[in-house]
């Protein structure tokens, strides 16, 4: 069954006074289908739900001070959201979409990574210099470890096995064995190690350095630094494309993309997309990146197969953090300068119109959004 979704809405800056009509339909998925995208508010210290059947805020939650990343873990109907200024972790029940529990962890947390089976957490604490192990069922702590300098982030390899923490005070990574609770070895990199992208086998650790300009490519079974890769000015991003074959690298202040060969670690290319790209999204085809360019209010559709920009949608204000609906029909785009999310929908252009890419909604949101994930689910039938 099909419903009919009609929006009356005025765009922000770029396209002021200019109105917009246009309708769509929404594929019901049945009583018990329910998808959300949850956008953290640093500035309002709460999390907005979206309720993505609709495309409206469904609840807006209260959090702890100054709220940033923002996880869905992928076996249970939980979201974590890290608040960098209360030094915690709130639980979100998204069946309910409740706060469930808020887990005290160390000094100015920023992110949050699930392990493969969904029951342990890696918060990175950037003031404290350890990393916090949650047991995700008990919402507990259960470990705390000693890494390098001011660590940015946290991430557990696919198999599950090692946690790479990127130490950006001490230009080093710390290699954590999940397993026994503990480093097993640190593995100097490159100036500022921050973004970290994991090869889908497990076998090497991608890690951005924003000071040196460069992409550090480390061997984790043998703890090594494999390659020091040059790309664009300030690599803020780093985003894998889903069959594991290129990373893609977002070059904030070189207007650029680079593209890494991840089978031979070497820069396949880099290409011009916009003024100061700031995150990147690959679909689930291979086919499609989406960059979000901070500095011009705009997002560019790059098609990776020919190479070349194939749109360019207007948002609101220094658009930043992206996210695709469970379908990948519907791109959300956290727009951090104007406080809203806009929608941008893919499609099939009909004969008066140009293009497969338009602008659906805007919807707002809290102050300076930083952060969004999506959690598609079915509730589980009435006993």
């Amino acid at each position: 069954m099909k419903k009919l979704l009609l929006f009356f809405v005025t765009l922000g800056a770029g396209a002021l006074g200019y109105w917009y009509y246009r309708a769509t339909e929404l594929v019901d998925r049945g009583p018990l289908y329910r998808e959300y995208a949850y956008i953290t508010n640093g500035g309002s210290n709460t999390v907005s739900v979206i309720d993505l059947r609709t495309f409206r805020i469904a609840k807006t939650l209260q959090v702890g001070l100054n709220p940033t990343g923002v996880t869905a873990n992928a076996r249970k109907n939980e979201i974590y959201v890290a608040n960098t200024d209360s030094h915690n972790i709130t639980v979100i029940d998204a069946e309910r979409n409740h706060i469930v529990a808020t887990i005290g962890v160390h000094g100015r947390p920023y992110f949050v990574d699930v392990s493969p089976d969904g029951k342990r957490g890696y918060v990175a604490n950037s003031a404290s210099n350890n990393v916090s192990i949650l047991d995700l069922d008990q919402r507990t702590v259960v470990a705390t470890i000693r890494v390098g300098a001011n660590p940015g982030k946290a991430v557990v390899t696919p198999e599950g096995g090692t946690v790479v923490v990127s130490n950006r005070g001490d230009n080093t990574i710390s290699l954590v064995d999940a397993g026994k609770v503990s480093v097993r070895a640190t593995v100097t990199v490159c100036s500022q190690p921050e973004d970290i992208a994991i090869a889908l086998d497990s076998s090497e650790a991608f890690v951005s350095c924003s000071g040196s300009n460069q992409v550090a490519a480390v061997d984790l079974k043998q703890a090594r630094l494999l390659a020091l890769l040059d790309v664009g000015k300030t690599p803020a991003h780093l985003t894998l494309k889903p069959d594991g074959g290129e990373l893609v690298v977002s070059n904030f202040d070189s207007e650029s993309i680079s593209f890494i060969e991840t089978g031979s670690n070497e820069v396949g290319g880099t290409h011009l997309v916009g003024n100061k790209p700031a995150r990147a999204l690959v679909s689930p085809d291979n086919a499609r990146l989406y960059v979000s360019n901070f500095g011009s209010n705009a997002v560019a559709v790059y098609d990776i197969d020919f190479g070349r920009i194939v749109a360019t949608v207007h948002v609101g204000s220094e658009p930043d953090g992206l996210a695709l609906t469970a379908d990948a029909n519907h791109l959300l785009v956290l727009d951090s300068g104007s406080g809203d999310v806009t929608v941008i929908e893919k499609r099939v252009p009909k004969k008066f119109e140009k293009g497969e890419y338009f602008l659906l909604t805007m919807i707002p949101v809290g102050l300076k959004p930083n952060g969004i994930a999506v959690k598609a689910f079915r509730l589980p039938p009435a006993k």
